[in-house]
């Protein structure tokens, strides 16, 4: 059984003809010990779903249910408050109390629960213990750097063993370093401790390193859902092609096609692509992705022949432009790249036709 399903979930803001439709008919399923990301753009209703499900947003239609038990029926009038939906929230902004010290934040659902004195220094000291802030307790949260905040959000809403878990842009306040650690700690933490938990997030590379599956949103509906290997690897639409990962897009036109095998026309060089769109008319947009393009100094085939822009030095490699940024192509070089023309080799299995 699911520990959290929502099913066919329609939310909007205001009414009758002015009526802002967020949530579109949503539905999804969350196993127990699994991460489920919600991804999208601001605006596809990712936060709204999610604030929907902690009962901070009022659905319209469809219910939500957790485990057996429905926190929220449409057609029944059933809406169960918040604060008795029994779910751990975590805070894009972590929403500790300054007054409070980390013992105390941490404490202050189990005292809402009426839990007595004893019991809840014990649930606290394992809490942290996991969390490696055991030596923290009587420190106030302006003592504490960004990561150690966020870990203390975390154990709040860990502490009274929710069913679920909610991630609202939970790394977002973080330096893009401590960003990088604090996801393979969450990853870490979520799987050593068999967690539900369903997160938030706009950046696809932490929505990957993450979660076990991924719900990618647009206006409103899911586009496509999977694992994050598929998701990446598989994407149905363009919207998802473009959305995960770093891509070139090349606008062409079809001038054979045989199945999912097509040839098609850019700038005048006939490159053989794959179909992976539904209907694919005769003026298509190709994309693939960065590491997928391969460097040439001599004619190969399936290649466009391009000038070196530019080189950015990313670190591990670097970033080369060919031709204009507006319509060239990006690869990735183990070395900076002398100016001149190169060819640019687009493996057909991987130029995706949309």
């Amino acid at each position: 059984m699911s520990e959290l399903s929502v099913q066919d979930l329609t939310l909007e803001y205001g009414s009758g003809a002015t009526a802002n439709p967020i949530l579109k008919g949503v539905s999804m399923n969350l196993q127990r010990g699994e991460v489920v990301a919600l991804l999208g753009p601001s605006g596809s209703g990712k936060t709204t779903l999610l604030r929907a499900v902690a009962g901070l947003e009022s659905p319209k239609t469809g219910t939500i249910t957790i485990g057996e038990r429905a926190i929220f029926d449409g057609a029944k009038g059933l809406e169960v408050p918040a604060e008795q939906r029994n779910l751990g929230l975590v805070f894009q902004s972590y929403a500790l109390w300054p007054h409070k010290t980390v013992f105390d934040n941490v404490a202050y659902g189990l005292k809402l629960r009426k839990m007595n004195t004893t019991d809840i220094a014990a649930k606290i000291k394992d809490v942290l213990g996991q969390l490696g802030l055991g030596h923290l307790g009587e420190r106030f949260p302006h003592q504490l750097s960004g990561g150690q905040q966020q870990r203390v959000a975390i154990a709040r809403a860990l502490v009274y063993n929710p069913p679920v878990i909610l991630l609202d842009e939970p790394l977002s306040n973080l330096d893009a370093k401590l960003r990088e650690e604090a996801r393979a700690f969450l990853r870490e933490l979520i799987v050593r401790l068999n967690l539900s938990a369903l997160m938030v997030t706009h950046d696809q590379g932490e929505a990957m390193a993450i979660s076990d599956r991924i719900l990618l949103l647009n206006n409103g509906v899911i586009e496509q859902q999977g694992t994050p290997q598929s998701m990446y690897e598989t994407p149905n639409t363009l919207f998802t092609a473009e959305f995960m990962g770093s891509n070139n897009k090349l606008k062409g036109k079809v001038v054979q096609r045989d199945g999912d095998s097509a040839t098609i026309q850019v700038r005048g060089t006939p490159l053989k692509a794959t179909v992976r769109g539904k209907n694919l008319g005769e003026e298509v947009t190709a994309i693939i992705r960065l590491e997928k393009v391969k460097i040439a100094d001599s004619q190969t085939e399936n290649a466009i022949k391009l000038p070196l822009t530019t080189c950015m030095y990313l670190g591990d490699r670097w970033e080369c432009l060919f031709g204009h940024a507006e319509d060239g192509l990006r690869a990735y070089s183990p070395y900076k790249l002398d100016q001149g023309e190169y060819y640019l080799q687009l493996d057909a299995d991987k130029l995706w036709l949309y």
